[in-house]
């Protein structure tokens, strides 16, 4: 098929409006332009370009395939997007199950040993009574007695209330022994033998600080802060 001329077609308009406008012009008394004025401008009109109706064809295909490629692309990069969401929440998820079972295994160990701690102290009647105790005998008693984990600070505690002395008595307060229980007599619910036996009153010093502040530790936290349990 042959061009098809935009700028023919301005100028046959122009001509057609030119001949029609002189008709009127003579009827109406009116002077009009002339034919190459109305030419001129038809020739300085924007015009399209001159394209063959096959090569119309290819470019709209073109445009198409280049709208496609474009959308393709726009939804891979959503795809890699939306992939990537999800791998980077697994991984947390991962994680922090990682996290979990680390944390309750610390916490299973922990147990157990604790458990095995206090498995392998003794009673306060596991222990011969004697009619007098050294210091190292008595402390000596205590490591049996208390968990390990546990002894240094009711090791503190006995060093600033009785310096190791089961014997040991506040005469203003009556406060009496390793752990200057007040009134000493209260030891007695551990055994009868409180006055003479540092076996009875660590036993009655370990459970009341298990009782009222969960442990030794527990305790020693308490009197350095207050100086006194």
């Amino acid at each position: 098929m042959s061009r098809i001329s935009v700028r023919g077609f301005a100028v046959a308009s122009a001509t057609a409006v030119t001949t029609v406008g002189a008709v009127v012009g003579v009827a109406s008394g009116n002077v009009q332009p002339s034919s190459d004025n109305l030419e001129a401008t038809a020739a300085d009109a924007t015009l399209l370009a001159d394209i063959p109706v096959g090569h119309q064809a290819q470019i709209q295909v073109s445009s198409l395939t280049q709208q496609a490629d474009a959308q393709a692309a726009a939804a891979d990069a959503a795809a890699k997007k939306s992939a990537e969401e999800a791998a980077r929440l697994q991984a947390a998820k991962t994680a922090e199950a990682k996290k979990e079972a680390a944390e309750e295994k610390a916490q299973r160990e922990a147990d157990a040993k604790e458990r095995a701690s206090r498995d392998s102290v003794r009673d306060a009647s596991s222990f011969s009574a004697k009619s007098s105790y050294s210091v190292a005998e008595v402390q000596a008693i205590a490591r049996q007695m208390i968990p390990a984990d546990q002894f240094q600070c009711f090791s503190n505690i006995v060093d600033h209330e009785s310096s190791w002395n089961y014997q040991a008595q506040n005469a203003s307060s009556g406060a009496y022994g390793l752990v200057q229980a007040l009134p000493g007599s209260k030891m007695s619910s551990a055994g009868a033998d409180w006055q003479t036996n540092p076996a009875t009153q660590i036993k009655w010093g370990l459970n009341y600080m298990n009782s009222r502040y969960d442990s030794p530790c527990g305790a020693w936290s308490f009197w350095q802060a207050n100086n006194w349990y």
